[in-house]
């Protein structure tokens, strides 16, 4: 995609009263990947994201003032975890995802810390992440892993 025509994104911090609103979005943009591997369980999906979620670590992916998806980025001791990326399904395939990418790299790069991500196995996202410079590091039944390097 040209450079041109890539939106401009901005990362806007998520509150705990959000929940609602970004676990929806969540179910919505797993649902296809989910279905494809026999695993689609609304409830479940709710308890997985209600577990791990945490505010303090999560933004809203907001193009032309309105909120295109979520991302959420968790420091660890040695790494930090690109634990969501989540792009409307009506939003995606414009070069979004990677442009929240190029943020996201560019502040692991000024911490020299390596991000790592999983994707569900079958998932499109598994594409897009080895596209954007993540190399496969693990793997499990139902999620591959991959790093990138800080530059």
């Amino acid at each position: 995609m040209p450079a041109s025509s890539v939106p401009a994104v901005t990362l806007v911090s998520a509150t705990e009263a959000d929940f609602e609103e970004l676990v929806a979005l969540r179910i919505d943009a797993m649902r296809e990947s989910l279905e494809r591997v026999g695993r689609f369980d609304p409830a479940r999906a709710r308890e997985r994201f209600r577990a791990g979620f945490s505010a303090e670590y999560t933004r809203h992916v907001m193009v032309n003032q309105q909120r295109a998806g979520f991302v959420a980025v968790k420091p660890g001791a040695d790494q930090l975890l690109l634990d969501h990326l989540y792009i409307r399904p009506g939003h995606q395939g414009q070069g979004i995802g990677a442009a929240v990418l190029a943020k996201i790299f560019e502040e692991a790069d000024a911490r020299a810390m390596p991000l790592r991500v999983g994707a569900l196995r079958d998932s499109d996202s598994n594409r897009f992440y080895q596209r954007n410079g993540f190399q496969f590091l693990s793997e499990e039944e139902w999620d591959i892993y991959y790093i990138r390097q800080p530059l």
